[in-house]
Formats: C-alpha cells, structure tokens, sequence
C-alpha cells in the first residue's frame, strides 16, 4: 500500500468512527443541548489525535532511518499506550500471551524473576525459589540496570523482560544496583526451564510449615494435600506458619481459595470497578482446614498482589497474626483480554479490598508484629570464665529438695581466677555468627506459635475440675 493510499484508508476508518460517535450521541440532543454539544466536542477531539497518529506513523514509516514494519509500529504504540497506564498494563503478542499462559500453569522459560518497572529502571518484586535469579544470589528491591550490556533506561517493561527471555542454557548478564551496595554487581545467569511448585511443606517439630510461591492453577490443592498430610503424620501439631514471603502474586482465584481455606465465614476480598455498581465481593465458605489451630503468616517487601490478598483477609478477621515487615503494596487487579489472532492485552480493571475496605495500593499490609530478616549470632564466652549462677556462690541457702535426695547441699566458689586466666580483652567480645545460618523471621515465627500452645495449654488445665 502506497502511502497516500494508507492515509486515506486510516482517515476513512477515523471518520466511520467520528460519524457513528456523533450519531451515538443523537439521542442526547433531544434530552439536553449542553451533552450534546460536549459530545460533539469530544468527538472532534477524538478525530484530531486520531488524524495525529496518522500523520505520526506515516512520517515513521517513510522517514525513519531504518525500515520498520507497520505491524513493529502499531504492536509498540498499542503497548505504549497501555504501559502509560500504569506499570502493570501492558500488550501482549502471540508469543508473550502464550507464554503467559504457560506461566500461570506453572512452567515457563526463563531467568525465574518477578519484575516491574520503577523511575526507568527494572525492579526485582521477588525472585521464584529454586531458580536462576534465585541461585544468582539476585534479591528483591534489586534493579536491574543492564541487560547484556545494554542499558535498561529508555526501554518499557515488555521489551526489558523479552530480553531477559532466551533459549534453555542459554547465558545472559546483568547489572544489578542494590541499595546500601556501592558498586554496580554483575551476574552471569544461565536461562533454565522453570518448573513452579507453588507450594513446599515440612513439620518443623510440632509447627506445621508451608511456603507458596506463586499462585498458580494447583496452589490451593496442593495446599489442601500438604496441611491434610502433615496432620496425619502429627495429631498434635500446635500451629501452622504459612510463608507468603517473597511471593509475587498470581491468579485471584486462587488467593480466594487459599484464604477460604483457613476461614469459616466473612468477606474475602472485594474488587471494585470504575462504574461502582460493578464491585465484586469474594466471601468463605464454611470449614477450617486446620480447625481453628493458630496461626503465623509471613510478609516481606517482595510479597504483592494475591499474597496481599491473603494476608489482609486473615488479618482483618483475626485468623492469624501476620509478621515480617510491610509488604509491596500492589492492590489492582488486570484482567488479560484476548484480541483475536493478535495476542492478548492486560489491562487494570479494577482496585482490590480488603475485608475491612481498606486499599492497599502503594501502602502493603502492615504486620501485627515486624520483624526485620536478621542473622542469630552467639556471643561466645571470654576464656577462663564460667557461666555463674546463685549455686556458684560462697554460703548461698541450701535447696530442701537437695538434701532429700542426697545431693550435696554447698557448693564451693573458685576464691581467684584460674592460674591459666588472664584479664578480659576488649577484642574477645565480639559476636560470631553460628555455623547453620537460620531464619531469623521463621525462627520467630515458630516460637510464637509455641508460646501461644503453652499458654492455652495452661488455659485448659485451668478449666479443668
């Protein structure tokens, strides 16, 4: 098609579309003169920008100092209006919507990193356990700067994350900025197959353990066979720490189910439209799967979307007690609408709630009890001291229950310091980290939830005759 010949095409479809907005807008000339004309008014804007993006497209398509084909050009302004939206809308072609459909099934190629976009760059919102970015050491709140040695500014999320996708064993560099870090660190990655299991569980002695990765398609079943297992394998397991750290989100029927599966009655989760008559309520059915047995959930900054979902609804009903520190702060849902032998579009239609009605857009559900990712260290004992206590003491009381059995009731105190001591340096008071590192957050977790045992333990002791 010659040029001149596109640009009359692309009028004349711009003008059907001026004509039949105009003749939609006939009917509110007989009901009020001021909408009419405000319509009309719109409707010529509307031709205007239309007759601009013409003009814009047919002088990129001749003058451009490389050839571009008009599917490049029109594929990139449908994304660039989208993606002006809002970081999370977006174009998807062919191939990137059936990869996301791969995605949501819970296998996709790739570096196995959530990413948005923030002030040009890509930011990490979490990386998927067990993955490329994940062994790499990458972290979320990362950005990432460059890909390959180009730089990432100038580039939207759809085109950054193309390419950080590749053929399996294929090798990939990046430029990672981490706050506090100085220096710029550079990663080699190798692209790997990556296989999500959404959901991971262990007994942590009578604490029931189970992190969820993403939310996929099997999150809640497997989720439902993990608790029921565990229970079978404890009929005195106390509690329950459901770890949502790190987790990106995922499908929102799946963060209803979750939720639903610790809750007997209320609201969910509400999503409310542009048009308020559109709001949507998600509300439990009745059943516990873990009959009322406390709980802890577990939040990190690199927890949004349906992670929150779950978070904020057993929050708001006092179901569990959520700790770690504030989460991402992602409370809009998309909606990925197929365009007909084009790909796809995902768009943002509509805000999510929680119970409560509070939105957690750019705030994140706060936790009941923050606890900031720490490493445990041991403060190691000066040489040539022992631990003292009261039965270290020259002529402290006897215990009666001592003399009962025999025991020796005294005890005699080193009078001096041992012959081999030397007095305390300053440079032996220094903190060691343990050999194991530990989970400082779970660690908490875990001996609140044995705290809580004790204590209604003691409760129904008291009950009893």
């Amino acid at each position: 098609m010659s040029p001149t010949a596109f640009r009359l095409t692309f009028h004349s479809c711009v003008l059907s579309l001026y004509l039949s907005t105009a003749l939609f807008a006939a009917p509110a000339v007989a009901q009020a003169e001021d909408s009419a004309t405000a319509a009309l008014s719109d409707s010529e804007e509307t031709y205007e920008m239309l007759s601009l993006f013409g003009d814009v497209f047919e002088r990129v398509r001749n003058d451009y100092v490389e050839k571009v084909t008009d599917k490049q050009l029109i594929e990139s302004a449908i994304n660039g209006m989208l993606t002006s939206l809002d970081p999370h809308s977006g174009y998807l072609n062919e191939q990137s919507f059936k990869e996301m459909q791969v995605q949501t099934r819970g296998e996709f190629g790739g570096l196995g990193i959530e990413v948005t976009m923030e002030n040009g760059l890509v930011k990490v919102v979490s990386p998927i356990d067990d993955t490329p970015a994940f062994k790499a050491g990458v972290l979320a709140g990362d950005y990432i700067s460059e890909i390959d040695g180009e730089a990432v500014m100038g580039l939207n999320l759809s085109e950054a994350v193309d390419k950080m996708r590749g053929p399996v064993g294929s090798k990939i560099k990046l430029t990672i900025l981490r706050e506090k870090q100085p220096e710029p660190i550079a990663l080699t990655l190798t692209r790997d197959l990556i296989r999500i299991k959404s959901v991971r569980a262990r007994p942590e002695d009578d604490i029931g353990y189970v992190r969820i990765n993403s939310f996929s398609e099997q999150t809640y079943e497997n989720l439902e066979d993990s608790i029921k297992k565990m229970r079978r394998d404890n009929a005195k397991m106390k509690g329950l720490v459901l770890d949502l750290r790190n987790n990106p989100g995922g499908l929102l029927d799946q963060a209803v189910a979750v939720s639903d599966a610790f809750l007997d009655h209320g609201e969910i989760v509400s999503t409310r439209e542009r048009d308020p008559n559109n709001t949507k309520r998600y509300s439990a059915t009745k059943g516990d799967v873990l009959d009322g047995l406390p709980m802890v959930v577990l939040i990190n900054q690199g927890s949004a979307s349906a992670s929150e979902i779950v978070a904020g609804a057993l929050q708001d009903h006092d179901r569990a007690i959520i700790m770690g520190v504030k989460s991402f702060g992602k409370g809009s849902v998309q909606t990925v609408i197929p365009l007909r032998e084009h790909g796809a579009m995902r768009l943002t239609t509509s805000r999510y709630y929680t119970p409560s009605g509070h939105s957690i857009q750019a705030k994140g559900i706060t936790p009941d009890i923050e606890v900031e990712q720490a490493k445990i260290a041991k403060l190691d004992e000066p040489s040539g001291f022992g631990i003292r206590s009261e039965a270290d003491l020259r002529g402290r009381l006897s215990n009666p229950e001592d003399e009962k059995d025999g025991a020796s009731s005294r005890r005699t105190a080193p009078s001096s310091l041992p012959t081999n001591s030397k007095p305390l340096d300053r440079k032996d008071q220094t903190m060691r980290g343990m050999d194991k590192e530990e989970d400082f957050q779970l660690a908490r977790a875990l001996d609140l939830l044995r705290g809580i045992a004790i204590y209604q333990g003691r409760e129904q002791a008291e009950l009893k005759p």
